[in-house]
C-alpha cells in the first residue's frame, strides 16, 4: 500500500497542471451541484419546512378585550389539544398618513390603517418572528415593521407620525410566516394605544386539515365568554397563498437544477476519465517496474481522488455559502419575505459522497481497460491515437481549400471520439442553459413591459374621500380629471372606479374596475378578444374565468344595490386577481349611474419624475393624494437575476470542461506538435489549429443546444404561467428572431473558445527542444 501511495503522490506532484485541472473542475462542478440540488430540494414544500422551523401558529385568534380578560385567554394554552400557545398580545390600530409633498415614504409601509401588536421579544413557543434588519422594539416610540413589499436596511431610523398619536421610529424590519401582525411595539406602548383586540397564537397537536384547526380552536376557547372570539386565521390559508407563488417558480428552478446537475456530473466524468486515459503510458511504466494490475488501478484512483476530494470539500463549502443569498432572494420573491429556506444538511452529505463517487467510477472504468494490458500495450495506448479515424478525416479535409491549420484542427476531435462526445454534450447543455435563460428573460421582460405600459401607471392619484386623507377634492370628478391632464409632464390620465358587487347566483363578492377612457392603452393587456367599450361588456382575468368555468363570449349577470345588469365577457387579460374583472364606464352606468371615479391612473412623459408630479398635485388640490408605483417588477428581477447567476455558473463549468479536453489533447499530441513545428508550423498556426478543434465542437453544440433550449423554454413557461394564473400571447413565448438564434448558436462557439484559448496558447509556445527532451 505504501508503494501505491508513493507512486500516486509522485504522479500528483509531477502532473501539477492535470491535478489542478481536476481539482478546479470538481470544485466548480460541486458548487453547481450544491446550488442545483439545493434549489430542487428547497422548492419542494418550502412552506412546511420554514413554518416548522419558525414554530408557526396553526391559528391566529383575535378576541374582544371587553369580553375576555388576559388571564382567561392565558388559560386556553392549557386546554386539551393545544400543543403550545403564545399571548395574549394587545393589538391596536393606527393610521399611517400619506407622505407630505417632498417627503419619502418608508419602503414597505403603505398609507392607511396599520395593525400593531405589543410583543416583548420576537422569540417564544409559537410564531418566532424573523428579524431581518435592525433590532426589536424595547422602548416607547419604537416600532418594528412587517413590510408590505420592498424594504431595505437604509430605512431604519425613519419616522412615522400618527395623526393625533405618537411619532414612531422604525428600529427594525421583521417578518412572520404566520402573518400574525403588521407591526410590533412594546407591550406598554400597545396598551397606551388603547388596544381594540387581544391575540392568541396556537399550535395544535392535530392540524393537518382545516377541520382539525377549527376543532382545535373550538376546544381551546370553549370556556371563554360567548362572542369573545371575533376572528381567526388558519395557517392553511397562508400556505395556499404562498404555495401558489412557490409553484409558479418551481418549473423554471427545476429546469435549471436538472441542467446544472447534468452538466456538473458530465464534466467531472469527462475530466477524470480523460486524465486516466492520458495516464496509460504511466500505467505501462509502472507495470514494467513490477506493479501488479490492481496496484496500477489503485495508483490512478488515488491520483484523481486526492485533488477531487479537496475540490469537492472546498466546492461544497463555497456552494453552501453562495446558496444562502440566492435562496433568500428567491423566496423573498415567492410572495413572502419570510420563507428563509437554507440548503438542507443532507444535500451537503450527498454532495460530499456523490461527487467523489462519480470521480471514482469515472476513473475506474478507463483504468480497468489497462488492467489486463501488458506494459508495451499500455504505453502504446497512452500515446496519441494511431488509428485511422482522425487521420482519414484530416486527409479528406486536406483536399479542401481550408488553411492547413484549420483542416488539421477540424480533424482533431475524431482522434478521441468518446472524449469529444462528452465535451460536445457539455457544450450542448451549456447552450441549452443560455437559451433557456435568454427565453425566460425575453418573456418576463415582455410581460413586464406590457403590464408597465398598459396595466400599471407611473402614479395613481387617490382622492381623500377614499380613505387616503382627511380632505376631499375641491372639484368634482370630471373637473379633477381635467386638472390632472393640465399638469406639466402628464401624458395620459385614465379615471377608474373600484366597486364591490355580486354575480347573480353567487354569494361571494367580486370587484369591478371600471375605466373611463384609455381603451387603446388598456387593450394591450389582452391575450384574447377585445376591450370592453360598450354597455354590458367586461374583460376578465385568467383566474377569474378558470375559477368560474367561463370563457370569452359567455354571459353572466352583475348585481349592485338591487340593480341587475347582464354582461358579456368580450376579452381576456394577461393576468389579475381571481375575483376582479374590468369594464368601461358605460357598464358602470347600468349599475350605478351617479358613481364617480375614486382614483386616477397617470402616465408621465419621459423626463418627468413622480416627485415633481406629486408636488404639482399637492399644490393644485390638497384633496388629491398621488402614490408612485414601483418601477420594477419583483418577479422579473428575481427570474432574470437567478437565471443569469445560474447560467454564468453552468457556462463556466462547461468552459472548464473544454479547457480540460484541450489540455489532454495537446498533452497526448506533443510529439505531433513538435513534428508540425519542425516542418514549419508557426505558433500562431498551432493556436488556430487547437482553437479550431474546439470551436468546431462549440458550433455543433450551439446548433444542437439552441433547439433543445427552446424546447425546454416551451415546457417551462407554460407550466409557470398555468401555476401563476397568467395567460401570455404567443408573441411573448414563441418569438425567436433569426438574429437572436444566430447569437445563441455563437454562445456554443464562445464557450468553446473561452475554454480553449489558454491551453492553445500554451501549445503554441511549446518548443521542439522541449518535446524532444520529454521524449
Amino acid at each position: 500500500m505504501s508503494a501505491v501511495w508513493r507512486a500516486a503522490r509522485a504522479t500528483v506532484r509531477r502532473r501539477r497542471v492535470q491535478t489542478l485541472v481536476i481539482g478546479l473542475v470538481v470544485f466548480s462542478s460541486t458548487i453547481a451541484v450544491v446550488v442545483a440540488v439545493g434549489l430542487l430540494e428547497a422548492v419542494s414544500a418550502p412552506f412546511d419546512r420554514a413554518f416548522a422551523a419558525q414554530r408557526g401558529a396553526h391559528s391566529v385568534a383575535v378576541f374582544d378585550p371587553a369580553r375576555a380578560t388576559p388571564a382567561q385567554l392565558a388559560r386556553t394554552a392549557d386546554r386539551s389539544g393545544v400543543e403550545a400557545a403564545a399571548g395574549p398580545f394587545a393589538q391596536a390600530s393606527i393610521t399611517v398618513p400619506e407622505p407630505a409633498a417632498g417627503d419619502t415614504r418608508v419602503p414597505g409601509l403603505m398609507p392607511g390603517p396599520l395593525t400593531v401588536t405589543g410583543r416583548a421579544d420576537p422569540g417564544g413557543k409559537v410564531d418566532r418572528v424573523r428579524l431581518k434588519y435592525g433590532r426589536w422594539a424595547t422602548a416607547p416610540g419604537e416600532i418594528v415593521l412587517n413590510p408590505q413589499g420592498f424594504f431595505s436596511r437604509e430605512s431604519l431610523g425613519e419616522k412615522v407620525t400618527v395623526p393625533g398619536g405618537p411619532t414612531f421610529t422604525v428600529v427594525g424590519f421583521a417578518t412572520t410566516l404566520s402573518r400574525s401582525a403588521e407591526a410590533w411595539v412594546t407591550p406598554a406602548q400597545a396598551e397606551a394605544l388603547k388596544p381594540t383586540a387581544r391575540v392568541m397564537l396556537y399550535r395544535f397537536t392535530d392540524s393537518a386539515t382545516a377541520r382539525d384547526v377549527r376543532e382545535g380552536l373550538a376546544t381551546a376557547t370553549a370556556d371563554l365568554p360567548a362572542r369573545s372570539l371575533t376572528g381567526s386565521q388558519s395557517y392553511l390559508t397562508v400556505k395556499k397563498d404562498i404555495g401558489r407563488m412557490a409553484t409558479t417558480y418551481l418549473p423554471f428552478l427545476t429546469g435549471f437544477g436538472v441542467l446544472g446537475l447534468a452538466v456538473a456530473v458530465l464534466i467531472v466524468a469527462n475530466v477524470v476519465s480523460g486524465a486516466v486515459i492520458a495516464g496509460f503510458r504511466r500505467i505501462g511504466v509502472l507495470k514494467a517496474l513490477g506493479f501488479t494490475p490492481n496496484q496500477v488501478v489503485a495508483v490512478h484512483l488515488v491520483m484523481v481522488l486526492v485533488p477531487a476530494v479537496v475540490g469537492c470539500a472546498l466546492g461544497t463549502a463555497v456552494g453552501g455559502i453562495a446558496s444562502v443569498p440566492l435562496l433568500d432572494q428567491l423566496f423573498q420573491g415567492m410572495g413572502s419575505v419570510d420563507l428563509a429556506v437554507a440548503v438542507s444538511p443532507w444535500v451537503y452529505g450527498v454532495t460530499l459522497l456523490g461527487i467523489p463517487g462519480v470521480v471514482a467510477v469515472a476513473a475506474l472504468v478507463p483504468a480497468l481497460r489497462a488492467h489486463g494490458l501488458s506494459a508495451a500495450q499500455a504505453i502504446s495506448a497512452g500515446s496519441a491515437p494511431r488509428s485511422a479515424r482522425g487521420r482519414r478525416v484530416q486527409r479528406r479535409l486536406s483536399g479542401t481549400r481550408l488553411p492547413r491549420s484549420v483542416s488539421l484542427g477540424l480533424g482533431m476531435p475524431f482522434t478521441r471520439p468518446g472524449r469529444s462526445a462528452l465535451t460536445l454534450f457539455a457544450v450542448v447543455l451549456g447552450v441549452t442553459t443560455v437559451t433557456l435563460a435568454t427565453g425566460l428573460t425575453r418573456t418576463v421582460s415582455a410581460y413586464n413591459e406590457a403590464i408597465r405600459g398598459a396595466g400599471n401607471a407611473d402614479t395613481v392619484v387617490h382622492t381623500g374621500k377614499t380613505g387616503f386623507g382627511e380632505k376631499a377634492p375641491r372639484q368634482d370628478d370630471a373637473a379633477t380629471e381635467e386638472l390632472l391632464r393640465s399638469l406639466p409632464g402628464v401624458e395620459e390620465v385614465i379615471a377608474d372606479s373600484w366597486i364591490e358587487l355580486h354575480i347573480a347566483g353567487s354569494p361571494q363578492r367580486v370587484q369591478g374596475q371600471f375605466y373611463r377612457g384609455g381603451t387603446e392603452l388598456l387593450s394591450r393587456t389582452l391575450v384574447r378578444g377585445r376591450w370592453a367599450t360598450g354597455p354590458g361588456e367586461i374583460v376578465a382575468t385568467p383566474l377569474f374565468l378558470d375559477r368560474r368555468g367561463l370563457s370569452v363570449g359567455d354571459r353572466l349577470t352583475l348585481t349592485l344595490k338591487g340593480k341587475r345588469a347582464p354582461v358579456t365577457i368580450v376579452g381576456k387579460t394577461i393576468d389579475g386577481d381571481s375575483d376582479r374583472f374590468q369594464s368601461g364606464w358605460p357598464t358602470l352606468g347600468l349599475l350605478d349611474p351617479g358613481n364617480q371615479a375614486n382614483q386616477y391612473e397617470v402616465w408621465l412623459k419621459p423626463g418627468t419624475t413622480t416627485g415633481a408630479f406629486g408636488a404639482s398635485v399637492a399644490a393644485a388640490d390638497p384633496g388629491l393624494y398621488p402614490l408612485a408605483t414601483s418601477e420594477t417588477d419583483s418577479s422579473t428581477v428575481l427570474i432574470v437575476g437567478v437565471a443569469s447567476v445560474l447560467t454564468l455558473l453552468l457556462g463556466s463549468v462547461a468552459a472548464l470542461g473544454v479547457f480540460n479536453t484541450v489540455v489532454l489533447n495537446t498533452r497526448e499530441r506533443r510529439r505531433d506538435l513538435g513534428m508540425l513545428k519542425s516542418i514549419g508550423m508557426t505558433p500562431r498556426q498551432v493556436v488556430v489549429m487547437v482553437v479550431t478543434s474546439m470551436v468546431a465542437l462549440g458550433a455543433v453544440g450551439g446548433v444542437l443546444g439552441v433547439p433543445l433550449g427552446i424546447a425546454v423554454h416551451r415546457i417551462v413557461v407554460p407550466a409557470m404561467t398555468d401555476a401563476a394564473g397568467v395567460a401570455l400571447p404567443a408573441s411573448m413565448t414563441d418569438d425567436w428572431p433569426v438574429a437572436l438564434l444566430g447569437v445563441l448558436v455563437l454562445a456554443g462557439v464562445t464557450l468553446a473558445f473561452l475554454g480553449a484559448a489558454i491551453p492553445a496558447r500554451s501549445a503554441g509556445r511549446l518548443t521542439i527542444a522541449k518535446v524532444l527532451h520529454n521524449e
